[in-house]
């Protein structure tokens, strides 16, 4: 099925190789960037402050996500639906007063179809109202230091002065995709049920069609209202490399997702990820003090990869940065330093280094053998 879906979008849009100038062209702004390092590939009146519909929903995930990370409430907990979330309109998923759903259910609701209803519930779940969610929403915005978002309600509906840009959505659909994975989980369906056992099934399909019918593509959220057009920031990922896109204003869905495409194909066709170290190389030795062992291997958190262009051969080399030496007790995933990547020379990027091993405090026998075998060893 899949397959003669991909075959039919072929159809309808058409990939090609686009020119820099000719994407985006009907959108009124948007921004491509590379997921990881957060380089902008391409941008189109990135700061104009527009509508963003929908798209607001994704710092209401972030909230959820977080109180779930925190384990302030859990994917199971029941949320009973007030008398002011079942009244949204627009997108929804039909709640009624009085319903009990669970926040999976609730989060399925956000992430696939929209929902309104279900975005209201969860801010009065957590928050008490939606006013104060809103609130908690938009010092989320501040602490990523972005300075060109407002909201005044959580869903998206079209008012005064809520408002966000292309650069700004696009750094938030990064900090969910980077620091908040989970959310690929639900972005990702392209189909589910709600109510499954009950006489009111609800059948979900995903408002982003892309997650059905481009390869890579799982996530992220699409909007439209009067005001915002047809919007979407996308999210693919191809060989080690993620996209995000942001388009804002089209006319309607269709040339939305044509241009979406565009946009991803060139982001594809233009750049890839060098791997520059795999995560299971040694890249030497830490000295211990005051541990069982006197020294432990250096280790990598993940890959360390870096965005280049595809006809490009950069030289690249790395450097460590250590404080030469730690204090037990250590374990993996403390932070012993960092290495430093190069480019022909200019320092491109920086990650920080952790311990292969975990390595205890030592005791004194512990302490005393080291001794003895240094003086054995002429040391």
């Amino acid at each position: 099925m899949k397959k003669i879906l991909f075959l039919l979008c072929l159809f309808l849009f058409p990939m090609s190789v686009f020119a820099e100038n000719e994407l985006l062209s009907n959108a009124e702004s948007g921004i491509l960037i590379d997921a990881d390092s957060g380089k902008i590939l391409f941008e189109k009146e990135k700061d104009m402050q527009v509508s963003v519909a929908s798209m607001t929903k994704m710092v209401a995930q972030i909230v959820i996500l977080e109180e779930i990370e925190a384990g302030n409430i859990k994917w199971n907990d029941i949320v009973t639906v007030s008398r002011n979330a079942s009244s949204m309109g627009g997108s929804q998923i039909y709640l009624e007063e009085g319903e009990k759903m669970s926040v999976e259910d609730l989060m399925k609701g956000i992430s696939v179809a929209s929902g309104n209803d279900a975005t209201v519930a969860m801010a009065e779940y957590i928050s008490g109202s939606e006013e104060k969610f809103v609130k908690r929403m938009n010092e989320e915005v501040k602490k990523l230091g972005l300075k060109n978002t407002n909201f005044k309600n959580c869903t998206g509906l079209d008012e005064k002065d809520h408002f966000s840009t292309s650069y700004d959505m696009a750094m938030i659909a990064r900090e969910l995709v980077i620091n908040h994975p989970e959310v690929l989980r639900f972005s990702s369906i392209y189909e589910d049920y709600l109510r499954k056992d009950t006489d009111r099934k609800f059948w979900l399909v995903n408002t982003n069609k892309l997650v059905n019918i481009y390869e890579g593509v799982d996530g992220l959220k699409t909007g439209h209202t009067d005001d915002a057009g047809y919007c979407m920031a996308v999210t693919a990922k191809r060989n080690g490399l993620r996209l995000i896109g942001i388009i804002m204003k089209e006319d309607n869905s269709k040339v939305r997702n044509s241009e979406a495409m565009a946009l991803l194909d060139y982001g594809f066709q233009n750049y890839k990820v060098k791997t520059i170290l795999k995560k299971s190389k040694s890249i030497g030795k830490i000295k211990v003090l005051k541990g069982i062992k006197n020294s432990v291997k250096l280790r990598l958190f993940e890959d360390l990869t870096v965005l280049d262009g595809v006809d490009k051969d950069k030289n690249y080399t790395y450097s460590i940065d250590s404080k030469g030496s730690v204090s037990a007790p250590i374990k993996v995933g403390d932070i012993v330093g960092k290495i430093i990547v190069y480019a022909d020379g200019k320092r491109i990027k920086s990650i920080n280094l952790t311990v292969a091993e975990e390595i205890a405090k030592a005791g004194i026998a512990d302490l005393y053998k080291q001794g003895l075998r240094s003086i054995l060893n002429g040391q």
